[in-house]
């Protein structure tokens, strides 16, 4: 199937907002015409496993009702929100942040938390989102990338990275309400070199477009260690998502996610399909018509993320801010 250029999809937003009654469906760019093998597995309770610490909660949520660009249905994170002096998730103040800002899917980096056990992963699943989230994390990874879903897991598993050995490129394929898959891939790219993120972002690149079928959603996101919004590395992945603004902010016109906030370190891409469903992030009485930069010094009410506390973000150790994109699946 030929790839549909990413200016179509650019497009295809500016006019999605005109499509509030009726689907706009479109097919996705530059993924596999062929399906993926089939999924690894079941554990003894029921939930899939694949290489690496996972874990699928048995009982999935149910169907939700049809409304095609009307309410959002579906949030997204891209989350490297470690702090302390041992890039773990031990300190609590990401785990405050996922609770306070209530994802459905985050891809997750430096998915470190206790012992880095998969019983200690589980628990800090069961604390930050809920008993009824599944899991992907890497296994033998120093700081190792993962996917939590609120949505059932059917295969998981890590893409080599060429770059660098002590984490790989996790990827979900996820079962959505509806007939679509969402295949989820979450990247810590290195911080070396353009060059290196932008062989790496074409080692991604490759496996999408073997693997991912065509009329399945895609998100590509995490931390990308990117020092702007025009390195080489955004522009392969143009390959397969959308890389074109509007980008997420934090309600003030910073889309800066770096610590000082300065730098565009991390990204969260929808392919052409799933990104002209994009609808704007809703948190309390706030609207964030591209998604949201979450910063917890300059964002108000703080009672509308509770139990997040102003000084999170500035926590010793905190790596970056969190990106929030919700959609419209249904």
């Amino acid at each position: 199937m030929l790839r549909t250029p990413v200016r179509f999809w650019a497009l295809v937003l500016l006019l999605s907002s005109a499509c509030s009654s009726s689907a706009c469906s479109t097919t996705g760019a530059g993924k596999a015409d062929s399906a993926p093998a089939p999924a690894p597995p079941s554990s003894e309770d029921g939930g899939a496993l694949s290489e690496g610490g996972s874990a699928t909660a048995p009982d999935g949520p149910g169907p939700l009702d049809a409304a095609p660009l009307g309410p959002a249905n579906l949030r997204i994170m891209a989350a490297n929100t470690t702090s302390g002096a041992s890039q773990s998730y031990d300190p609590g103040e990401g785990i405050r942040i996922f609770q306070g800002l209530k994802p459905d899917v985050v891809l997750l980096q430096e998915f470190n938390y206790g012992t880095s056990s998969d019983a200690d992963a589980r628990r800090m699943v069961d604390l930050a989102f809920g008993t009824g989230f599944s899991y992907f994390r890497e296994t033998g990874a120093q700081i190792p990338n993962g996917i939590v879903s609120r949505f059932p897991i059917a295969e998981s598993g890590t893409w080599t990275d060429p770059a660098v050995s002590n984490r790989g490129f996790a990827y979900a394929k996820i079962t959505l309400p509806g007939a679509r898959a969402l295949w989820a891939v979450s990247l810590h790219l290195l911080t070396s070199s353009a060059t290196d993120r932008d062989r790496e972002a074409a080692a991604i690149v490759a496996q999408v477009k073997s693997i991912v079928p065509e009329a399945d959603f895609l998100v590509v996101g995490g931390d990308f260690n990117t020092s702007s919004r025009a390195e080489q590395c955004i522009g392969t992945l143009a390959q397969i998502v959308v890389t074109e603004g509007p980008f997420p902010d934090d309600g003030h016109a910073n889309d800066n996610t770096s610590g000082p906030r300065t730098k565009p370190h991390d990204w969260l891409l929808a392919d052409g399909d799933l990104a002209a469903r994009r609808v704007p992030t809703a948190i309390g009485q706030n609207q964030f018509p591209a998604g949201l930069v979450f910063d917890s010094r300059v964002y108000a009410p703080l009672l509308d993320v509770a139990p997040v506390q102003v000084g999170d973000c500035a926590a010793p150790g905190m790596q970056h801010m969190a990106v929030v994109r919700d959609f419209s699946i249904l």
